[in-house]
């Protein structure tokens, strides 16, 4: 391909960013952009007129499947397969250095690199060798400890008092160290190391380092904003000498804090590389005119930036106004997203190019509920369904086995989850002495008990004690309740608190949110139906899905039809987020709500709901502050309310953490909620899925007594009943 065919392709600052060759170089791609194209454009580019040869150009990317996409493009500019390049992720990048230096590192290149799993066996080894007690300081909590220090390019040697005084185990340092050591005594590195090596050889070897000096010519690099500290370094290191490094980020799409990402590092990259050319790229070719107007005013609001602003590239001023939906509470909203779905299949729009984009993961359930309720496929993209994650299954079965005995699977899922002591002798006995009485595992237990160790035998008395309490106070408390004190009681709650890795705290939602739930049921028993209806929906393969996700995992993503729903204080932007990272946890709040606003193509709905159900209770809510941040010229309101959050109650240094409060209505008057109401009606017909043919002897609201013509007597919602 020529030179002139290839360039005539790119806008006038797409091509200024790919002939910028010589010299520090940062483009500032806004979403929709084209900074993919900008980059495997420059590095044809670069090997096409000849100023480097393709080994000597290093490109560093975050994914392998972003590294075999440039692969491809490169060749297909040059017109035949891009060989020998130093093309990858920064870990692949790092291991290929690091073997071929392993030795400077007191490694062998035979090195083993080990996964999450025997990172962990291996620190647990460490901390019984010193008789440490794990259960006063959890290997999870020490592990993420030393990932955050090597994030940080921090050796052993390197984290100083004031990093240590950071955490809560005061030994942190000599674990780290005794953990390093015993990495280097078996020939191993975690995914920590290799980058972190590779930076203190690069320190400790200047001989080294100039290698990679004369070898690397220009040095590319993708999602500049997403890098963390050791990377950061890593790349100043390689790029000091001969300083032909171009960076492609956007600073409004840094939300990876919470994985060690440092917007600074981009922010700061003029300071870095004097001199340094800056190339925005603000031609979006993905949005219509008033999507691309709303998230650029919205993102005005950080202060934190380089800035710029987004607009159509095709001249295109068309488009409908981003709308913001007030609803009284988050069951309307679930229906409200539910009814627009279908609205737009009947205008030809594919499910696949439709998507509900969340704050976090608990949110999807009611989603979810109500999609299976009408029918409409769907996937949850980057995790799991909300009744397939492992914490909700775990609690189910608590539920389950409190609510029959006689589940064996049930039982085998919670006996020793958390942990009890309970080894697999004990759990094989419990095995063999209900299949030859013919009684159900949980009967066994209760005989065996007083026959066991004194550890497993105080362990199970325990539990059996526990759920003989549960079921009186399902008796009493009700099911909702009951749950709650099942999950503290149980010591599932304390497992989850206890456990530092990023994941522990969506878990914690998500149970709060099954709570939520089985508020919705008169009885566990209708909890408990309901939920194995939801399981037994499968997906068809191939077929067209609404995509379910949160917006961390949507960044990169386009849709047709966007769905923002939950903008709610506490909510969006995150209580958390606010509390433990102040006005710095805002302002990644609003890139992220960026970020959701610019995954849309045609049409974005943002909602937001005056009620949610917590813990079974109705609580107000209130509207986002980011909704008053929303361009007044390019968005529609509608709904039967709609509450405004005056500016003046977030000023000050502290607005980041103080409470919000509902100021005016803004003229809108509050419809009471209205009842919900039922077509079915005393002694007709009904047919479930499950239960069969029945009729109905009771309707309260949407809540229908139905005597089943072979399940007997249930209380189901209308909406799952077909007239019979």
């Amino acid at each position: 391909m020529s030179e002139e065919s290839y360039l005539a392709r790119l806008n006038p600052e797409q091509r200024a960013a790919v002939e910028a060759v010589d010299g520090p170089l940062l483009v500032l791609a806004g979403a929709g952009t084209g900074k993919t194209r900008v980059l495997t454009t420059r590095f044809a580019h670069i090997l096409h007129s000849g100023r480097a040869q393709p080994w000597q150009v290093l490109a560093v990317t975050f994914t392998n499947k972003a590294a075999r996409e440039m692969r491809e493009r490169v060749a297909a500019i040059i017109g035949q397969p891009a060989e020998g390049l130093w093309l990858g992720t920064f870990h692949a990048l790092c291991a290929r250095m690091l073997r071929r230096h392993a030795e400077a590192a007191g490694l062998t290149s035979s090195f083993t690199i080990l996964d999450t799993d025997d990172q962990m066996r291996l620190l647990k080894q460490v901390m019984e060798a010193r008789q440490i007690d794990v259960k006063r300081w959890p290997p999870q909590v020490l592990m993420a400890t030393i990932q955050r220090w090597k994030d940080r390019g921090l050796t052993p040697a390197r984290v100083s008092p004031t990093d240590e005084a950071e955490v809560a185990n005061p030994r942190s340092i000599a674990f780290y160290a005794a953990y390093q050591q015993r990495l280097l005594d078996i020939n191993a590195a975690d995914f920590g190391c290799l980058l972190l090596h590779v930076v203190e050889i690069f320190r400790a070897r200047p001989d080294i380092l100039e290698q990679y000096h004369r070898q690397f010519r220009y040095i590319l690099v993708d999602e500049y904003q997403d890098t963390n500290q050791v990377q950061y370094q890593w790349l100043r290191l390689l790029a000091q000498a001969r300083k032909n490094i171009c960076c492609v980020g956007d600073d409004d799409q840094s939300i990876y804090s919470w994985r060690g990402a440092e917007v600074e590092n981009i922010l700061r990259f003029e300071q870095d590389f004097p001199g340094a050319t800056i190339v925005r790229l603000e031609s979006n070719y993905r949005s219509t005119a008033p999507i691309l107007a709303t998230a650029s005013h919205l993102i005005t609001h950080n202060e934190g930036r380089l800035g710029k602003t987004l607009r159509p590239g095709r001249n295109d001023s068309s488009g409908e106004k981003v709308q913001v939906v007030s609803l009284w509470d988050s069951e309307e909203e679930a229906r409200m997203v539910g009814e627009r779905i279908e609205q737009a299949q009947r205008e030809k729009i594919s499910l696949n190019e439709m998507a509900v984009l969340v704050r976090a993961g608990f949110q999807t359930r009611s989603f979810e509920d109500r999609l299976i309720v009408l029918g409409v496929p769907y996937r949850v993209v980057g995790g799991l369904r909300f009744y397939e994650r492992a914490e909700i299954r775990d609690a189910m079965a608590y539920l389950r086995l409190l609510h029959q005995p006689a589940d064996d699977l049930a039982f085998e899922r919670i006996v020793n989850t958390p942990r009890r002591g309970l080894g697999d002798s004990t759990i094989a006995a419990m095995h063999l002495a209900a299949r030859e009485q013919g009684i159900p595992m949980m009967a066994a237990a209760r005989e065996l008990v007083e026959t066991l160790k004194p550890r497993p035998r105080s362990a199970l008395r325990e539990l059996m004690a526990g759920f003989d309490r549960w079921r009186e106070a399902l008796e009493t408390h009700g099911h909702v309740r009951t749950a709650e004190i099942v999950l503290e009681e149980s010591g599932y709650i304390a497992m989850l608190k206890a456990d530092k890795s990023p994941e522990a705290p969506g878990r914690l939602d998500n149970l709060k949110e099954l709570t939520r739930a089985m508020g919705e049921f008169e009885t566990l028993a209708g909890f408990l139906d309901h939920t194995a209806l939801v399981m037994e929906n499968n997906e068809e393969a191939g077929a067209e899905r609404v995509s379910l996700m949160t917006l961390h995992g949507a960044k990169g993503l386009e849709f047709d039809l966007v769905f923002l729903p939950g903008w709610e204080e506490g909510v969006f932007p995150n209580q958390r987020s606010l509390d433990e990272t102040g006005n710095k946890g805002l302002e990644e709040e609003r890139r992220l709500a960026y970020v959701g606003i610019t995954r849309g193509r045609k049409r974005v709905i943002i909602s937001h709901a005056a009620n949610r159900r917590i813990y079974g209770n109705w609580t107000s809510a209130v509207p986002s502050r980011f909704l008053d941040e929303l361009p007044e010229a390019e968005i529609s309101r509608e709904g039967a309310q709609r509450q405004r959050v005056a500016d003046s109650v977030f000023n000050g240094p502290m607005a980041a953490r103080r409470p919000p409060r509902i100021i005016e209505a803004d003229g809108w008057a509050v419809a009471p909620r209205p009842a919900a109401t039922s077509t079915y009606k005393r002694g007709g017909r009904v047919f479930h899925q499950k239960f069969g043919y029945g009729t109905v002897t009771g309707v309260e609201d949407n809540k229908l007594d139905v005597s089943f013509d072979k399940a007997g007597q249930k209380r189901v919602l209308d909406s799952f009943l077909e007239p019979g």
